[in-house]
């Protein structure tokens, strides 16, 4: 049996979570916390497999609770009532969460990933991520994604391309590593877009920084002399993209 902890100081946010674990019966066991204080206390001598936190606690957030834990070895999935520029965040971080309010089918999706027991390691280090992104100093942004260890954390910066493969994505960085990433490449160019990326073809999406020139046969040159076609009718957009990169 697994022990569910949930961490929020609403409780009609609890008691849907509660409902949606009804349907689990006697797979799980749940135990509730409503203060950042009992929640510290709570998941120290329950010791829980699986967590559910809410971003805000009264005068508290998730991020008090998480930074006063000794014991962190269980899945995190955070709640949240944020607006979209705060869950891209999540998106970097590869940490989990539900939008309030929680939906169905996201609920469950995201317990199954729990219950197979997602590698939550490095744990401090995506919350890191996390409040980097959360935090309006100029301070480097990374992405976190998944490596057969736990996760990988790439600055933005060094991401050169991302290129399609069927339903994974291939991230090619400035060391000449390539990573492949269980994730379409449409995931990538929503969060990395805002980054001076840009996707010139159904299978490319490129980092404009290390663009090195344009041809207006429709090919662009990266840094590394790398030619990638640009689609016919993505050509005028990343002309428009690349000012303040490129001389055309």
């Amino acid at each position: 049996m697994m022990t569910i902890a949930i961490i929020d100081d609403e409780q009609h946010c609890t008691d849907r979570i509660l409902f949606f674990l009804e349907s689990f019966g006697d797979k799980v066991n749940t135990v509730c916390f409503d203060t950042a204080d009992e929640a510290v206390k709570g998941i120290a001598s329950q010791r829980p497999d699986i967590v559910f936190l809410d971003v805000q606690l009264h005068d508290k957030t998730g991020f008090d609770v998480l930074s006063a834990l000794s014991f962190t070895d269980f899945c995190l999935i955070f709640t949240t009532a944020y607006e979209q520029y705060a869950i891209d965040a999540f998106r970097f971080s590869a940490i989990d969460y539900l939008l309030k309010p929680i939906d169905r089918a996201d609920f469950d999706n995201a317990l199954q990933k729990a219950f197979k027991k997602v590698e939550q390691a490095q744990l401090n280090e995506r919350i890191n991520v996390l409040l980097a992104h959360l935090s309006p100093a100029n301070i480097p942004k990374k992405i976190g994604i998944p490596s057969r260890e736990g996760f990988t954390f790439l600055d933005i910066s060094e991401i050169v391309r991302c290129e399609a493969s069927v339903n994974y994505t291939e991230l090619f960085t400035k060391d000449g590593k390539k990573h492949i990433v269980s994730k379409t490449l449409k995931h990538f160019e929503e969060i990395l877009t805002d980054y001076g990326f840009f996707r010139i073809h159904n299978s490319h999406l490129i980092n404009l920084s290390y663009v090195k020139g344009y041809a207006k046969s429709g090919y662009v040159t990266l840094l590394d002399n790398l030619k990638l076609e640009i689609s016919v009718r993505r050509k005028e957009a990343f002309i428009k993209a690349c000012n303040g990169f490129l001389s055309i």
